[in-house]
């Protein structure tokens, strides 16, 4: 018998839909995980390709079109061509965008806190360990 609450899937999006509500509450600088996600991952590799940054960050091509695109607007990232090939445009992260991810960096580990609250130490390590297997 198919009993939805049994489903992985269901189970994640539950999950994650807490996170999303953890994330909104603790970061306040007006950020989506996806974009905290770009900002972290920028920072980490230096300037990057759009493809690579999607590549690195688990979006998919249209996703992170858009994630870099509202970043864009908003003046936390730019594209610049690449010094070693003109034609290639690298995204990088600009002064405010720094500024902004490193508040938001000062919040993330609550957010993380706050979701794995109900889980003990090994349970915490545990689910870090599957989830890294099923991914």
């Amino acid at each position: 018998m198919f009993i939805l609450d049994e489903q992985l899937g269901f189970q994640l999006r539950k999950a994650y839909q807490r996170y999303l509500s953890l994330f909104a509450e603790h970061i306040k600088e007006e950020l989506t995980p996806m974009q905290f996600a770009v900002l972290a991952r920028l920072e980490e590799v230096g300037p990057t390709s759009q493809n690579q940054l999607g590549r690195l960050t688990a979006m998919d091509v249209a996703t992170v079109k858009g994630v870099v695109g509202r970043l864009e607007t908003r003046s936390l990232i730019q594209r610049a061509a690449s010094p070693e090939d003109r034609r290639k445009l690298l995204i990088t992260l600009t002064g405010d965008g720094h500024t902004m991810l490193q508040r938001a960096k000062t919040q993330a580990p609550r957010v993380t806190a706050q979701a794995l609250a109900p889980l003990s130490a090994e349970e915490r390590e545990t689910l870090r360990r599957l989830l890294q297997r099923i991914t």
